[in-house]
């Protein structure tokens, strides 16, 4: 009797098992996904941002601290929406070293005179210009050569030693940007003193 009993477990496991195998090729064959590939959770759509969510890049190589190789700039807008995020400025050597890191709110670039008797009534209309005007911020004409900016004088605030390296390197390369204040701030690069310079506000 007891034979019995366990001839009967044994078959109904096997069943089982069988059955279990059976309902797994079935779903590898119907799978369309190979089952040796690595899982990827999916994304959620409404997917969290924060301070330093980026929502937009803008990149652009130039020479500045080198005349022999070009620099990268960067330009980040983090934040959870634009016009509350900042945008972050990073100057990096061909090698990778940081020249300049600077962090700006994003609604400086509603300021200045590209933007004077523009009718900027609505947020999207805000928006749409801040994303035009990251597209155009290392534009070709907001990068000069200190020796061709006719009347160049030593800015106020900027120590002399500074001023004189910069005149007396030909190549030295300034950049223009906006800032916060509505007014443009021009950067240079002291290869003499090994470090980048800034030569208004």
């Amino acid at each position: 009797m007891k034979s019995s009993i366990f001839t009967i477990l044994a078959v109904g496991g096997l069943l089982q098992l069988g059955t279990s195998c059976v309902n797994s090729e079935h779903e590898l064959a119907a799978s369309t996904k190979d089952p040796r590939s690595l899982y990827v959770p999916p994304t959620s759509a409404g997917r969290r941002v924060s301070g330093t969510t980026v929502l937009n890049t803008v990149r652009a190589s130039h020479s500045f601290s080198d005349p022999k190789t070009k620099d990268n700039f960067l330009l980040q807008l983090r934040g959870p929406r634009i016009l509350t995020s900042r945008l972050h400025l990073i100057v990096l050597t061909a090698k990778g070293d940081t020249l300049r890191h600077e962090v700006l709110p994003a609604r400086a670039l509603l300021l200045g005179s590209e933007t004077q008797g523009s009718k900027l009534t609505t947020v999207r209309d805000q928006e749409i210009t801040i994303l035009r005007r990251m597209n155009g911020f290392f534009s070709e004409d907001h990068f000069m050569n200190l020796a061709e900016i006719s009347g160049a004088r030593k800015p106020a605030g900027l120590d002399a030693k500074a001023w004189a390296t910069l005149l007396a390197d030909p190549a030295a390369m300034s950049f223009e940007y906006p800032t916060a204040a509505g007014n443009d701030r021009r950067l240079a690069y002291s290869r003499q003193l090994g470090r980048a310079v800034v030569l208004s506000e």
